[in-house]
């Protein structure tokens, strides 16, 4: 029996209410052909789905990143930008790399079915579509991305943010960062968004090299106090991606004891703090919100209370003090 001609409905007849949460969830469909798109339409609606078309690569891009669906159904012979450009595309951007995609094709031929899979995708079905076909293997890939995205969400609530790495040819990009870890990144590296810090690049080649790695931490003041953020390897991930997960380490409490250990004043022991951090007097100016100037005079009484006369040895006491109170 032929499928019945449909116009395409638009997105705006099935508004995202953003007060309800989706009974099943946010179904982005993308093909050119109004009458596969129809008949998908309407079958995904009587299932409860909310859902999102797009006719061609471009609009499906700017969909998928402003809506953020649940799952792509996505054709794979598009003109313009095809269903394989897309699909790769969206893999490549960190915010919609966790989307599941599914192909929709009528090329069977293993070469196509091959470069589904290496695009991205999760799955594919076969024109003509078949509704039921369609909702079970939705259903499947649906439940398996909600269960990586709450394990890595948890990691954030509990102040453990989480990345995902992909090293090629001496370059990286993220394949998926959890929200925490957006945050946390560009605040404590000085980094655009959804880049790798050339530190961290850094470290994870020297894992992929095989040397061992010790966890890689780096210091800022955010919020008003000094804090570090503290990088550990988790190993690699089934896809060949480097696991790193990231936690804050407030260290008001290492100021305070340095401060008691040897008769510093707050700002004496912060001075002291950022010293044994590398940062110059200039550096430490900017994050205290003092001159340098007004700097080497905290740093001229630390050397006399510490006994020592260089920045070197300042720091390696308080270092050496550190390790006392905190032994690894």
């Amino acid at each position: 029996m032929p499928l019945p001609t449909l116009n395409p409905p638009e997105p705006v007849h099935h508004p995202i209410d953003l007060a309800n949460p989706r009974s099943a969830g946010l179904v982005l469909i993308v093909d050119d052909v109004p009458d596969n798109l129809a008949v998908l339409h309407d079958a995904l609606d009587a299932a409860g789905y909310t859902v999102l078309v797009a006719t061609d690569g471009s609009s499906a891009l700017q969909r998928a990143a402003q809506a953020d669906p649940d799952i792509v159904l996505l054709d794979a012979v598009m003109p313009g930008i095809d269903g394989f450009e897309v699909a790769r595309r969206l893999k490549a951007g960190p915010e919609t790399a966790h989307i599941p995609i599914i192909f929709m094709t009528g090329l069977t031929d293993t070469e196509h079915v091959l470069a589904a899979f290496e695009a991205g995708g999760v799955d594919y079905v076969t024109k003509p579509i078949r509704a039921p076909e369609v909702l079970a293997r939705m259903a499947a890939h649906m439940l398996a991305a909600r269960q990586a995205r709450q394990a890595r969400n948890a990691l954030d609530a509990y102040g453990h943010a989480t990345i995902a790495v992909r090293l090629q040819g001496g370059q990286a990009r993220l394949v998926w960062q959890t929200p925490l870890a957006r945050r946390w990144l560009p605040a404590y590296f000085d980094t655009l968004p959804d880049q790798v810090p050339a530190a961290l690049l850094a470290w994870l080649q020297q894992a992929e090299q095989g040397r061992e790695v010790r966890p890689l931490s780096t210091a800022g003041v955010i919020g008003g106090s000094a804090r570090q953020l503290v990088a550990t390897l988790q190993g690699k991930t089934v896809d060949e991606d480097w696991l790193v997960v990231l936690r804050e380490v407030s260290d008001a409490a290492t100021v305070e004891a340095t401060m008691l250990a040897f008769g510093l004043t707050l700002r004496e022991s912060e001075v002291l703090y950022w010293v044994a951090k590398g940062k110059t007097n200039r550096d430490i100016g900017d994050i205290l919100g003092s001159s340098p100037a007004t700097v080497k005079k905290h740093l001229e009484r630390v050397y006399e209370k510490l006994g020592v006369e260089t920045r070197t040895a300042a720091a390696s006491v308080a270092m050496q003090r550190v390790r006392e109170l905190a032994p690894m």
